[in-house]
């Protein structure tokens, strides 16, 4: 094993050349007809469909930080990993948003992908910036050792 091979790129989150993408979810806990998705969220629903989030909602509540794989709907991905980066107040901490980064990488090794594209877990609707949530994300990265290419997407309009 080696470091992650880490890129930081500018884009759309769905546009990436990988195997997997990381969808920043919530707690699980909110049925997911209920919400309006937004961000990551929504765009994944409007591409995909509502499949992954029908297979995700069977999976019951996520605890804070943890990560679960589902199917891509009609996207061109092998899986998405939704992570529960923020908690039941809506919010992102640092500790929220690096063990959901460790335990998507940590599918993301189990399954033997060999890219991911992570948005900023946290951003948005987890209440923080975008700065806040890059850094904790690279510095999470930069501790771990997987033989995988890891984009950080940073969204911007």
């Amino acid at each position: 094993m080696r470091a992650v091979n880490i890129e930081l790129v500018t884009g759309d989150l769905l546009a990436q050349p990988v195997d997997v993408i990381v969808n920043s979810w919530n707690r699980n806990i909110i049925p997911w007809w209920l919400l309006i998705p937004q961000g990551v969220s929504g765009a994944i629903k409007k591409q995909a469909g509502t499949a992954p989030f029908k297979e995700l909602a069977k999976m019951g509540p996520i605890p804070l930080g943890a990560a679960r794989e589902t199917g891509a709907g009609r996207l061109n991905f092998k899986s998405i990993i939704h992570v529960a980066g923020i908690n039941l107040f809506w919010l992102a901490t640092k500790n929220s948003i690096a063990q959901s980064v460790i335990n998507a990488m940590n599918l993301v090794n189990e399954n033997g992908y060999c890219s991911v594209a992570l948005p900023l877990i946290g951003a948005g609707s987890g209440q923080r910036s975008a700065d806040f949530s890059q850094k904790v994300i690279i510095n999470t990265l930069e501790q771990m050792t997987f033989d995988s290419l890891v984009k950080v997407v940073r969204y911007e309009v």
